[in-house]
Order: structure tokens, then sequence, then C-alpha cells
């Protein structure tokens, strides 16, 4: 119950607007190879997502200020102690605009939320592959046995290329834009993904990650996806959503009674 609790209240970012129906954390482990995992790194070994050098540690604090403000007296959310965090839509995340998945949720890497919407659809064509996330109906387009596109081509979810290996897709993803930033890489990440059918309900998805510049070395995990009969609902992030101009409004009308109480 403890950790329900943790999830409601980081999904919820105290304002109330999750309940527990909401919510779909799941209910079993990560079972790969008879083996119950506590971590989806399985290189190093320890689990753990390498050592950031400080120059990526300090960009991934520069991130997170640009996006979640540090709070201001008595942990007021709405005493944040950069106002320009609300003064463009383009300085809110990826995820709060609709464009991507929070969490790495389409990738690539491709990421498990433990909140809802968690299933992938995988259609399959002679000359490509899609992925379909339910999470913020993200499409993974990968071009079978191409080349990649000119490095000056950025693309959301970077470039996708790939290739069978016996019965193991390979796919290759280069060309990330600047904005993706897994975990807070830069336009250089490198992503080698194998997706295996292991047996008739599962697949095994295990991905490398690459960038220097973020990581002291390539790193790699991987976790199983079973089978499902359940069905992918319309994640209708847009349509009737009026938060994100509901906050810049809200923005303009604080910094006016800011201004007003001089």
């Amino acid at each position: 119950m403890a950790i329900r609790a943790l999830q409601y209240r980081l999904a919820t970012g105290g304002t109330g607007g999750y309940n527990y129906g909401w919510l779909d954390p799941g209910t079993t482990y990560s079972v790969v190879n008879g083996e119950k995992r506590s971590s989806i790194v399985v290189d190093p070994p320890d689990g753990h997502i390498p050592f950031m050098p400080a120059a990526a540690r300090q960009r991934m604090a520069t991130l997170r200020a640009l996006f979640n403000p540090s709070q201001g007296e008595n942990n007021d959310p709405g005493l944040e102690k950069d106002p320009g965090a609300y003064d463009d839509p383009e300085r809110r995340t990826l995820s709060e605009r609709c464009i991507l998945g929070f969490g790495s949720t389409s990738g690539p890497p491709a990421l498990p939320d433990y909140f809802y919407n968690n299933l992938h659809q995988i259609v399959q064509t002679p000359t490509s592959v899609m992925i379909l996330s339910e999470m913020v109906h993200d499409a993974r387009i990968i071009r079978m046995n191409e080349q990649h596109l000119p490095s000056t081509i950025r693309l959301w979810l970077g470039d996708s290329v790939g290739h069978w290996e016996g019965d193991t897709l390979v796919v290759d993803t280069t060309n990330f834009t600047d904005k993706t930033r897994f975990e807070g890489s830069t336009e250089s990440l490198h992503v080698i993904e194998r997706f295996t059918r292991i047996d008739d309900h599962t697949l095994l998805y295990r991905f490398t990650v690459e960038d220097p510049a973020t990581f002291s070395r390539p790193w790699t995990g991987e976790y199983s996806w079973p089978a499902t009969d359940g069905l992918i609902y319309e994640y209708a992030c847009h349509e009737g959503n009026y938060a994100l101009g509901d906050i810049l409004r809200g923005a303009r009308q604080r910094d006016a009674a800011a201004k007003a109480a001089k």
C-alpha cells in the first residue's frame, strides 16, 4: 500500500488529478529465464545505470530546473523560484505537451511506466515494423534493411533501422533530437534493441544504451513483454484537455497579482 501511495503522490503532483482507479502498476514480477528480476539493468551486473560524468550530472540538473522549478517557502508548489518555467509552452515537458509518453514508454529504449496504458501493439509489413505504445499513442516506424537518415535530420523517437538476426529483430536507433533527453542524454544517444520471441506468449526485449557524454560506459537492460488479450484504448491527450493553457493563464494571473501588490 505504501508503494501505491507513492505512485499516487508522484502521478498527481499533489493536485488530486488521479485516483487509484486509474493506476495499473501490475501485479507480477518481470520474469526472464525463470528468474524474478528486481532490476531491468543487467549490465553492469549490479543492476544500476552507470556513473554519469560531472558535465552530464550538471546538464541533468539544468534540465530538471528548467521543467520542474524548485519549490518556494513552505514547499508551496505555486512559489517556484524560476517563474519563467511557465512563461512558454515549450518550457513544459514533452509529456505535458502530449508529444511523447513520459518515462520513455515508447522508447527507445521502451521502459514500463507502472501507471497505466501499459500495452504495445506490433504490426509487421514487408518493409517496416510499427510499434504502437498505448501511452500517448506514440507510434515508432522501424525501416527494415535501410540506411540511417543524414545526421542533419533529427526525430523525436530517433531514426530506427531494423534487420533480422535469425529469429531476433535487431533495431539500431540514432538521430535523436536534443529535446528528447533520455536520462539526460545528448543527440549522440545510440540505442540497439533486440526483440526475441521466446515462447508463444512472451517476447524478450533487450536494449543497450550508449552515449559517452552522458554515461561512463554502455549499459544493457532487458525485461519480458507478455502477450495479452487486453484492449488498447485511445489516449486522447489533447482533445478536451485545457490543462496546459490553464497553467499558463494561471501563471499570467499570478504575475499580474504580484505586480499589483508591489
